[in-house]
């Protein structure tokens, strides 16, 4: 079966908002390389920005990957208010579920706080510090 793995862009500021996410999921970056390791005299990158994030990824899980990379400046900034885009995560226990949340919701915005949904899981939304947007989820009779 095929995955599905998030990607997301920042506008520069890629490095500290996987950090957070690896605060909150655990792991070790399987991939972290910057702008600098592919700068070349074909491809010249602009000092101010070699340090940034070209693609990094953290696994989530036994079988998830969550990837990203900051937008170089010349492609333009990334607005994350305009995209409804979000992250759905199916938690494997109700604790988990709240560990989740918590741990990613906080210096965010949260638009529906963790509660028991009218379809009967616990679920929760928000839009993180970094203006990514998040649903978690448990299921208790679907238990990941």
């Amino acid at each position: 079966m095929a995955k599905i793995n998030p990607y997301i862009h920042f506008n520069g500021n890629a490095e500290a908002a996987f950090l957070f996410y690896q605060s909150v999921f655990g792991g070790e970056f399987t991939v972290l390389s910057r702008f600098k390791d592919i700068a070349s005299e074909e491809n010249p990158i602009a000092d101010h920005e070699t340090h940034k994030i070209m693609h990094i990824a953290l696994p989530i899980g036994d079988s998830n990957l969550l990837m990203g990379s900051d937008v170089p400046e010349v492609l333009g900034q990334v607005n994350e208010n305009e995209n409804r885009s979000k992250i759905m995560i199916s938690a494997a226990s109700k604790e988990e579920a709240y560990h989740i949340f918590n741990g990613l919701s906080a210096g965010g915005t949260v638009e529906v706080p963790m509660d028991e949904s009218p379809w009967g899981t616990l679920f929760g939304m928000f839009r993180d510090q970094f203006g990514i947007e998040w649903m978690i989820d448990f299921n208790p009779e679907q238990v990941v």
